[in-house]
């Protein structure tokens, strides 16, 4: 099975990190202003998903969604949840941290493409 999202042991200590203080998690990227289009990760159900969000998968046991037409770019890609040093300017956790979230990404190949569509 070909995961559309992973995430960088880092990106997972963190995560972990969070749900000590937070509890469960969840993360959502849209296509937004700012630091919109950077992964966000919120307390579980504080984020209302929307009927054109896309649910990419799970990371440490969160559910990564995206907005859909940020999904439409981003659909060909796998991307892997990481972090770097710096504030970001949105209301994830992990900004108090002077850290953040961020997606790099890879092209699946074409037998992965292939494998998706199944």
């Amino acid at each position: 099975m070909i995961a559309r999202i992973l995430a960088t042991p880092v990106a997972i200590e963190l995560i972990e990190k969070l749900r000590q203080q937070h509890g469960p998690l969840m993360f959502h990227q849209s296509g937004g202003c700012c630091d919109g289009s950077q992964p966000m990760c919120f307390p579980e159900g504080e984020f209302k998903v929307g009927q054109s969000d896309v649910l990419l998968g799970n990371v440490a046991g969160c559910n990564f969604y995206m907005g859909g037409d940020q999904f439409e770019y981003w659909k060909h890609t796998q991307l892997t949840l990481d972090v770097i040093a710096g504030r970001g300017s949105s209301f994830s956790l992990e900004i108090p941290l002077g850290v953040r979230f961020h997606i790099r990404s890879r092209v699946f190949t074409e037998d992965e493409i292939k494998a998706l569509a199944n």
